[in-house]
């Protein structure tokens, strides 16, 4: 159904869609204007730029962490916690959607996973942000989700350590991993990079590139479900903190795909593997120790 689709049509209905988000963002920045806002170039702006393109940066090259390191900084720097979930959902509504375009430029995107995972992740993303958010207190399966993360991470570096010694059969539940993907990160506020590229990885013999540039791709689409829709319905008091971002993960964005694009498959799954113990770690200690 989907085969006569080529990555130009992809890239162009990104375009789109990320055309129309920036006039729903002017809109919002015009309205704010007229109530005496004003938009402030200084010293707090960069910083807000230069969180927004390290976490890009990771984030395009690894498939995840934009959330968990926007948000760490964010709050480091004095920011509170409900502007900060705000700031980085809303600006990844636009950064994942350069780093799409990024990715289907340096060939790192698998149509045929593409299709796998963005269809069943948005309707999980729809679900989980209208249904399934009024029913679960996403606070409560945060937990859970960090201590699977941190075993897949075990069991990526695990694996490479071994070699061709293990036998892995082909994943056939694709599909499923996009919709609990899609619905969880609505619920919990995040989570669909490291949970559907690190599921793929850990049980499939994927190529490593595709599968973390398709998810990266497919995300867009999820956060505009999940996210930039309810753009209109919500007022937009943190300007600063959004502009500064977006732009940052916005010009982070291709860096991440280029590098993607040329780190050895090895390195790339001893990196993803790391990087998941190490912030499922902290999530826990967290979850414990707050």
């Amino acid at each position: 159904m989907f085969q006569n689709i080529t990555n130009k049509q992809i890239s162009m209905t990104i375009i789109i869609v990320k055309s129309f988000l920036v006039i729903v963002l002017a809109w919002k920045l015009w309205e704010a204007s007229k109530e005496g806002y004003q938009l402030s170039i200084d010293r707090e702006f960069f910083t807000f730029l230069m969180i927004g393109f390290l976490a890009e940066l990771v984030d395009g090259s690894l498939g995840m962490a934009y959330g968990v390191i926007s948000s760490s900084f964010l709050i480091f720097f004095g920011v509170s916690p409900v502007v900060a979930s705000a700031g980085v959902h809303t600006s990844e509504v636009f950064t994942t959607g350069v780093s799409g375009l990024s990715h289907l430029h340096f060939k790192n995107v698998d149509k045929g996973l593409f299709f796998r995972i963005v269809i069943p992740g948005v309707i999980g993303s729809l679900i989980g942000a209208i249904v399934l958010s009024k029913l679960v207190d996403g606070e409560i399966i945060r937990p859970f989700i960090a201590v699977y993360l941190l075993l897949v991470g075990i069991k990526l570096i695990a694996r490479e350590m071994q070699g061709d010694k293990v036998h892995i059969k082909p994943l056939k539940s694709v599909p499923i991993i996009g919709f609990f993907g899609g619905a969880l990160d609505a619920i919990g506020g995040g989570g669909w990079g490291p949970l559907v590229t690190s599921t793929i990885l850990s049980r499939s013999a994927s190529n490593a590139k595709h599968t973390i540039g398709t998810v990266n791709t497919a995300e867009f689409f999820v956060t505009f479900a999940s996210t930039g829709i309810f753009m209109f319905l919500i007022g937009i008091s943190f300007f600063n903190i959004l502009l500064g971002l977006i732009i940052g993960g916005v010009v982070a964005a291709p860096l991440g795909a280029y590098f993607l694009k040329h780190v050895p498959h090895k390195v790339l799954m001893y990196v993803v593997g790391s990087v998941l113990i190490i912030v499922s770690a902290f999530s826990i200690y967290y979850y414990i120790f707050k």
